[in-house]
């Protein structure tokens, strides 16, 4: 694992920080390991969202596109 520094940060900050990692029973190390791989995360969970909205409006404006699974099988099995 890499590992990061961080230098001059206000000393609020580090304090918002040390209280939100105690209110979440962390530890601060533990805390900001959280934050950034939230963050780091967040980009691929707002395309997944980005994603469903889309499957969703297609599903609304043109209806439950069918599984082509089954329809793939039969097209194989014809030809052998």
């Amino acid at each position: 694992m890499a590992e990061v520094r961080v230098r001059k940060l206000d000393e609020w900050v580090v304090g918002a920080l040390r209280a939100r990692a105690k209110r979440h029973g962390r530890s601060l190390e533990t805390e900001l390991r959280q934050l950034l791989s939230e963050e780091a995360f967040r980009p691929r969970r707002e395309a997944a969202e980005r994603a469903r909205l889309l499957r969703e409006a297609i599903a609304k404006e043109h209806g439950q596109l069918s599984d082509s699974a089954v329809l793939i099988r039969e097209d194989r099995d014809t030809r052998g």
